[in-house]
């Protein structure tokens, strides 16, 4: 069915906006950037947004609860009345809190090899290599001991779950209000582990598209207004309005339902995306209540 040209401009900037198309750069074949690089790309953030009137930025330190951005919105309903939407990942923890503030590194300067990790401690037979490739190796695979943020996006447009975020958009609604439910999870060597083929499952609940599975256990959630993430963001504002919750405690899971997942999911993932650097200008950032 062909869509308005509208409703394809606007699904392209929102796929955009969560750095859903950043071509990837492997850590390992590229030197890690100076401090230099990363405050030159914050300070181009800074200048960006300026006066332009953007509304409150993610990721963030979900520790700092002030926050001067001034832009307010309505917080989108509880996701069990909305549409499951979109389900993907990024390789690091994109915010920084609870059991994941250990930082990575700067990075490749692109969004990988940087976030957040697992501040606790693996046993070697949940660190053991594994000896087959997890997600697409044009884009670099995982390995056991990798920290990741998935975002279990919900839109209240009549959508159904879909490849890229124009699935949480419809030609009826093209300002749908969106809630991520974000969880942090370490990848383990341990078919004992979480499986994330079971956690991503995708059902309808009285009408709605839901990830029934998402853990229950991981921990009080922090919720506050933000907006898209992914590193094409590191120098530039994102418009969109989010509301996020995040949860603080990690859940461990199998390796092998990663790939498992990767190889095989309604949503053409088959890889780890990167991670926007961490905004802690207070302008950029709202008030954690």
């Amino acid at each position: 069915m062909k869509k308005h040209t509208q409703t394809i401009m606007i699904s392209a900037s929102i796929i955009a906006l969560f750095g859903s198309a950043v071509a990837y750069a492997e850590s390992a074949g590229h030197s890690a950037v100076g401090d230099e690089v990363i405050a030159e790309q914050r300070a181009k953030l800074i200048e960006a947004t300026a006066g332009k009137g953007f509304g409150p930025q993610s990721p963030r330190d979900l520790t700092v609860v002030d926050g001067a951005n001034g832009i307010d919105f309505g917080d989108a309903p509880d996701f069990a009345v909305m549409n499951l939407c979109n389900i993907h990942f990024h390789e690091g923890a994109e915010h920084r809190g609870g059991e994941f503030t250990t930082y990575i590194g700067n990075g490749d300067g692109q969004g990988y090899g940087t976030g957040f990790k697992y501040d606790g401690t693996l046993s070697e037979a949940e660190l053991a290599p594994v000896d087959y490739a997890v997600g697409s190796t044009e884009h670099g695979t995982l390995e056991p001991g990798d920290t990741i943020e998935i975002h279990y996006v919900h839109s209240t447009a009549d959508v159904k779950p879909g490849p890229t975020l124009g699935s949480c958009l419809n030609e009826s609604v093209g300002n749908p209000q969106l809630r991520v439910e974000g969880f942090v999870y370490v990848l383990v060597n341990d078919d004992s582990a979480a499986d994330l083929t079971k956690l991503n499952l995708v059902s309808q609940d009285s009408g709605k598209w839901q990830a029934p599975n998402m853990p229950a256990d991981a921990g009080a959630a922090v919720s506050y207004d933000g907006s898209t993430t992914g590193p094409s963001y590191n120098e530039a504002g994102s418009p969109f309005q989010v509301t996020w919750n995040v949860h603080t405690e990690v859940t461990k899971v199998s390796i092998g339902s990663v790939a498992k997942w990767l190889a095989e999911n309604e949503f053409d993932e088959d890889h780890a995306h990167g991670v926007r650097n961490l905004v802690g200008e207070p302008t950029l950032i709202s008030k954690i209540n």
